[in-house]
Protein backbone atom coordinates (compact mmCIF):
# COMPACT_ATOMS: atom_id res chain seq x y z
CA UNK A 1 0.00 0.00 0.00
CA UNK A 2 1.60 3.26 -1.11
CA UNK A 3 1.88 6.44 0.92
CA UNK A 4 -0.56 9.16 -0.03
CA UNK A 5 0.02 12.83 0.70
CA UNK A 6 -2.51 14.93 2.61
CA UNK A 7 -3.40 16.69 -0.66
CA UNK A 8 -4.19 13.35 -2.31
CA UNK A 9 -6.27 12.23 0.69
CA UNK A 10 -8.15 15.53 0.78
CA UNK A 11 -8.60 15.89 -2.98
CA UNK A 12 -12.10 15.76 -4.41
CA UNK A 13 -12.91 14.59 -7.91
CA UNK A 14 -15.37 16.98 -9.54
CA UNK A 15 -17.80 16.10 -12.30
CA UNK A 16 -20.75 17.90 -13.89
CA UNK A 17 -24.16 17.10 -12.40
CA UNK A 18 -25.58 16.56 -15.89
CA UNK A 19 -25.86 13.21 -17.68
CA UNK A 20 -22.65 12.08 -19.38
CA UNK A 21 -22.40 13.11 -23.03
CA UNK A 22 -21.95 9.51 -24.13
CA UNK A 23 -23.55 6.54 -22.47
CA UNK A 24 -23.03 2.99 -23.65
CA UNK A 25 -25.97 1.18 -25.22
CA UNK A 26 -27.83 0.23 -22.05
CA UNK A 27 -30.54 -2.37 -21.66
CA UNK A 28 -33.97 -0.88 -21.13
CA UNK A 29 -35.67 -1.51 -17.78
CA UNK A 30 -37.40 -4.85 -17.51
CA UNK A 31 -41.10 -4.23 -18.25
CA UNK A 32 -41.95 -6.43 -15.24
CA UNK A 33 -40.04 -4.26 -12.78
CA UNK A 34 -41.92 -2.27 -10.14
CA UNK A 35 -42.41 1.38 -11.17
CA UNK A 36 -40.09 2.67 -8.41
CA UNK A 37 -37.29 0.31 -9.49
CA UNK A 38 -37.73 1.43 -13.12
CA UNK A 39 -37.62 5.11 -12.11
CA UNK A 40 -34.48 4.53 -10.01
CA UNK A 41 -32.68 2.68 -12.82
CA UNK A 42 -33.58 5.35 -15.38
CA UNK A 43 -32.51 8.13 -12.98
CA UNK A 44 -28.95 6.78 -13.06
CA UNK A 45 -28.73 7.65 -16.76
CA UNK A 46 -29.52 11.27 -15.91
CA UNK A 47 -27.06 11.48 -13.01
CA UNK A 48 -23.58 12.95 -13.11
CA UNK A 49 -21.95 9.99 -11.34
CA UNK A 50 -22.78 7.85 -14.41
CA UNK A 51 -19.70 9.45 -16.00
CA UNK A 52 -17.67 7.12 -13.77
CA UNK A 53 -19.65 3.95 -14.57
CA UNK A 54 -18.16 1.04 -16.46
CA UNK A 55 -20.25 -1.72 -18.09
CA UNK A 56 -19.94 -3.75 -14.88
CA UNK A 57 -21.47 -0.85 -12.91
CA UNK A 58 -24.47 -0.83 -15.24
CA UNK A 59 -24.81 -4.58 -14.68
CA UNK A 60 -24.81 -3.94 -10.92
CA UNK A 61 -27.47 -1.24 -11.46
CA UNK A 62 -29.71 -3.76 -13.24
CA UNK A 63 -29.15 -6.23 -10.39
CA UNK A 64 -30.08 -3.56 -7.82
CA UNK A 65 -33.22 -2.64 -9.77
CA UNK A 66 -34.22 -6.30 -9.95
CA UNK A 67 -33.67 -6.72 -6.19
CA UNK A 68 -35.60 -3.52 -5.52
CA UNK A 69 -38.45 -4.58 -7.78
CA UNK A 70 -38.79 -7.99 -6.14
CA UNK A 71 -38.87 -6.41 -2.69
CA UNK A 72 -41.42 -3.78 -3.68
CA UNK A 73 -43.63 -6.31 -5.47
CA UNK A 74 -43.67 -8.76 -2.57
CA UNK A 75 -46.70 -9.08 -0.31
CA UNK A 76 -44.41 -9.46 2.69
CA UNK A 77 -42.71 -6.45 4.28
CA UNK A 78 -38.98 -6.30 3.50
CA UNK A 79 -36.67 -7.62 6.20
CA UNK A 80 -33.70 -5.71 7.52
CA UNK A 81 -31.14 -7.96 5.85
CA UNK A 82 -32.71 -7.40 2.42
CA UNK A 83 -32.85 -3.62 2.94
CA UNK A 84 -29.21 -3.54 4.11
CA UNK A 85 -28.07 -5.60 1.10
CA UNK A 86 -29.96 -3.36 -1.34
CA UNK A 87 -28.60 -0.21 0.33
CA UNK A 88 -25.08 -1.63 0.04
CA UNK A 89 -25.49 -2.21 -3.71
CA UNK A 90 -26.96 1.27 -4.20
CA UNK A 91 -24.12 2.80 -2.16
CA UNK A 92 -21.56 1.10 -4.41
CA UNK A 93 -23.12 3.01 -7.33
CA UNK A 94 -22.70 6.37 -5.52
CA UNK A 95 -26.41 7.08 -5.80
CA UNK A 96 -26.71 9.55 -2.92
CA UNK A 97 -24.90 12.74 -2.00
CA UNK A 98 -23.51 11.06 1.13
CA UNK A 99 -22.17 8.13 -0.92
CA UNK A 100 -20.40 10.53 -3.26
CA UNK A 101 -18.95 12.57 -0.38
CA UNK A 102 -17.47 9.45 1.18
CA UNK A 103 -15.96 8.57 -2.22
CA UNK A 104 -14.68 12.18 -2.49
CA UNK A 105 -16.71 12.86 -5.64
CA UNK A 106 -18.56 16.14 -6.01
CA UNK A 107 -21.12 16.83 -8.70
CA UNK A 108 -21.01 20.51 -9.59
CA UNK A 109 -24.39 22.18 -9.46
CA UNK A 110 -25.63 24.01 -12.52
CA UNK A 111 -25.91 27.72 -11.83
CA UNK A 112 -29.25 29.40 -12.60
CA UNK A 113 -29.15 31.03 -16.03
CA UNK A 114 -30.13 34.49 -14.77
CA UNK A 115 -29.04 35.48 -11.33
CA UNK A 116 -29.38 38.94 -9.82
CA UNK A 117 -26.09 40.45 -8.60
CA UNK A 118 -25.50 39.94 -4.87
CA UNK A 119 -25.73 43.70 -4.23
CA UNK A 120 -29.25 43.86 -5.73
CA UNK A 121 -30.32 40.83 -3.69
CA UNK A 122 -28.85 42.35 -0.52
CA UNK A 123 -30.72 45.63 -1.08
CA UNK A 124 -33.97 43.77 -1.74
CA UNK A 125 -33.48 41.69 1.42
CA UNK A 126 -32.70 44.83 3.44
CA UNK A 127 -35.82 46.63 2.13
CA UNK A 128 -37.95 43.58 2.95
CA UNK A 129 -36.51 43.44 6.48
CA UNK A 130 -37.45 47.07 7.19
CA UNK A 131 -40.86 46.66 5.61
CA UNK A 132 -40.06 48.69 2.50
Amino acid sequence: MGHRSKEEKDSVTKAPSVPPAELPDLPEPDPNWHEIATDWYLSLRESGQAAFYQPSDWAVARYAAELMSRGLSSDRPPNGQYVAALNSVMTSLLTTEGDRRRARIELERKKPAQQAPASVTAIADYRASIGG
